[in-house]
């Protein structure tokens, strides 16, 4: 049977994503596809999969991607949702760990790129809010201050998802330096 569940999760909470998805293939429902806030699962028996979220450095079209793609999916894994350059992958726990950042440089990597999606979407709402409070206020206009206000809500939402990949980030490469 499948189950539809809508739940919003932002770039910067992959891990508690990842850590429900696979809490849901735990309890018997599995990751059949996704689109924008909305998760599509069926059944399966408990614990029969693990799910691994990706992004990739390049949308997923380029031919560098596909390759990549092809390459998770040769290990026995499948992609199963795709959503900008992010992509969902499962794989039958009875075919052993499935790990796509294997080490500390490959998850510092992966924290990288997704810091270098969010630092232009944050410059971008910040710039584009100033500017709708500015004509706002210049030629009053209530539609834009109400845009100005959201982009630049947007803004300090994203910058606070920025602080927290920034800390993961540092904390990976000082454990790094530590144990590798």
């Amino acid at each position: 049977m499948r189950t539809k569940v809508r739940k919003w999760l932002w770039a910067w909470q992959f891990d508690e994503e990842e850590a429900w998805l696979n809490e849901m293939a735990q309890k018997g429902k599995v990751l059949v596809g996704y689109r924008l806030g909305t998760y599509e699962f069926e059944d399966c028996e408990p614990g029969e999969y693990t799910v691994r979220l990706e992004m990739l450095e390049e949308w997923p079209t380029t031919a560098k991607s596909q390759d990549y793609i092809r390459f998770v999916e040769d290990t026995g894994a499948e992609m199963v949702g795709r959503i900008m350059k992010w992509v969902y992958f499962r794989k039958k726990t009875e075919d052993g760990p499935f790990e796509l950042h294997g080490n500390y440089a490959a998850r510092i990597k992966h924290l990288r790129s997704i810091i270098t999606l969010l630092v232009p979407l944050m410059i971008f709402n910040t710039f584009i809010g100033f500017y709708n409070l500015f004509i706002g206020i210049t030629f009053p206009s209530v539609i834009n201050i109400i845009c100005g206000i959201v982009n630049c809500a947007v803004s300090v939402l994203l910058a606070g998802g920025l602080r927290k990949l920034n800390e993961k980030k540092k904390q990976m490469e000082k454990d790094a330096q530590l144990f590798e």
